[in-house]
Order: C-alpha cells, then sequence, then structure tokens
C-alpha cells in the first residue's frame, strides 16, 4: 500500500508555551510493497513520523495518505510493533498472537490457526502454552512480530523493535524479519539508529536531520538478502556514507 507524506509540520508546545519544531515540510512517497528505514540522530523526528503515519500523533500540518485515504486515526490497515514489549502478561503465547483476531469476531478455529501459522514463521510452535515472563527477551520480540502480522496490517510500523536486544539476537531477528516479509512484502516503515540494520533491510533509508529528510539512500542489493552481505564491499561503503552523512564522528572531536 502506497503511502504519501504531505508537507508534514509538527510543532509541540510545552506547558510554558514554548514551541519545538519537530518536522519541517516532510514530502516524500513510500511505494507499494516498499521496505523503508529511517534513521537519524536522536530528537530527529523519526518515531514522530511513525507514529503521524500509525494515526498515533496528530501532525500540525500536512497530511498523509496511506493507500488512497488521509490518515486522522489509528487503523488496523496499519500494524505498530514497539520497542518496549506490547504483549499481555497473563495471556499465553499463543492468546497474545490470537488477541487482535479475538477482537475482529473472529471465530476460535480460525484464529488458532492463523495464530500457529505465524508463531511457526518466527519459530515458536513450541511455545504457544509459555507467558511472555517464561521467554527470553528476543523470543517476546518475535511473539509481538507474529502478533501484528496475524492481524493481516496492509502497512508494517516498527519502531526500534530490536533495540535493547543483544547483536546476535539482532542478526537472527532481523534475519527473520525478512524471512517473513519476503513471503508477504507489506509496506514497511521501519525507524532504528543502527546503521548497519538499516542497511540490511531497507530498500531505501531515508535520513532525517534537523525535523526534514535530508537525504535518500537506494540499497544496491536485491532480495531475498542473507547476512553474507554484510562483508560486500558495497555494503561497508554505504553503511560509512551513511555515517558521514549523520557526521557521527565530529559529536566527539
Amino acid at each position: 500500500m502506497e503511502i504519501l507524506l504531505k508537507s508534514i509540520n509538527k510543532i509541540f508546545v510545552s506547558e510554558k508555551g514554548i514551541q519545538l519544531e519537530v518536522l519541517k515540510k516532510v514530502e516524500e512517497k513510500i511505494n507499494n510493497e516498499e521496505f523503508v528505514v529511517l534513521i537519524g540522530p536522536s530528537g530527529c523526528g523519526k518515531s514522530t513520523l511513525l507514529n503521524i503515519i500509525a494515526g498515533l500523533e496528530k501532525c500540525t500540518t500536512g497530511e498523509v495518505i496511506v493507500g488512497g485515504e488521509k490518515i486522522n486515526k489509528p487503523s488496523r490497515d496499519r500494524g505498530m510493533v514497539f520497542q518496549q514489549d506490547a504483549l499481555l502478561m497473563w495471556r499465553k503465547v499463543i492468546d497474545n498472537v490470537e488477541y487482535g483476531l479475538e477482537l475482529s469476531g473472529i471465530k476460535k478455529n480460525e484464529r488458532n490457526k492463523i495464530a500457529l501459522d505465524q508463531l511457526k514463521k518466527v519459530g515458536l510452535e513450541k511455545f504457544i502454552n509459555f507467558y511472555p515472563k517464561e521467554l527470553s527477551g528476543g523470543m517476546r520480540k518475535r511473539v509481538q512480530i507474529a502478533s501484528v502480522f496475524a492481524n493481516n496490517p496492509k502497512v508494517m510500523l516498527m519502531d526500534e523493535p530490536f533495540g535493547s536486544l543483544d547483536y546476535m539476537t539482532k542478526l537472527a531477528l532481523q534475519d527473520q524479519l525478512l524471512y517473513i516479509w519476503n513471503k508477504q512484502k507489506k509496506t514497511t516503515v521501519f525507524v532504528t539508529h543502527d546503521i548497519e540494520e538499516a542497511v540490511f533491510l531497507a530498500d531505501r533509508i531515508f535520513l532525517l536531520k534537523n525535523g526534514i529528510i535530508d537525504d535518500v539512500f537506494k540499497v544496491p542489493f536485491s532480495r531475498p538478502r542473507n547476512n553474507h552481505i554484510r562483508t560486500d564491499e558495497k555494503f561497508r561503503n554505504l553503511m560509512a556514507t551513511l555515517l558521514n552523512k549523520l557526521s557521527i564522528s565530529k559529536e566527539y572531536n
């Protein structure tokens, strides 16, 4: 599903009336079935922009058009995976994945079948009767991803979902996410601070600085992808270019 960002401005106003302009006339098109990653320094507006697309936050001016419709509130057509755990701790794994389907009125047998299918895709079919507290952080994140995909949204929105995980777990989950995405090809917008993660996942990378999309990079790798591309010279060169654009080295001088 295509996403149009049309002159998005966002201004936050403090209790003392101080204005902070977080986004400034953001104008971009995200193509149907495209995987776009947003990167940039802290406070540049990445998560704010994602929340506006989700309908969780209203823009001050401008509009977001998803599939030809203006966005003004959340919708099941836009699934959201948050950085923090968003599971119901008193429900078993299978019941968490079924929850959205249950709210939609899907019959028990059908939602159980859908949930099991999604849990198989994330490798957790043996843990259906576990509670979230009995799982590792990486496993809980996989349950969360399965829960969102189970609702079959047309757009996936992901806000640093792997940010708190160790490196090897992140690699495994990135690989697993692409495995699922390659099968379902949903338009995806993914926020991260991790440049390597951005290059591995994205079709295009939007670099946000000072509230604007400062640059757009096309990732020069076909799909499906595997971890071998991480050692490719083009992969490392793109990472170096992104690091340079973010001026990370200057922050420590």
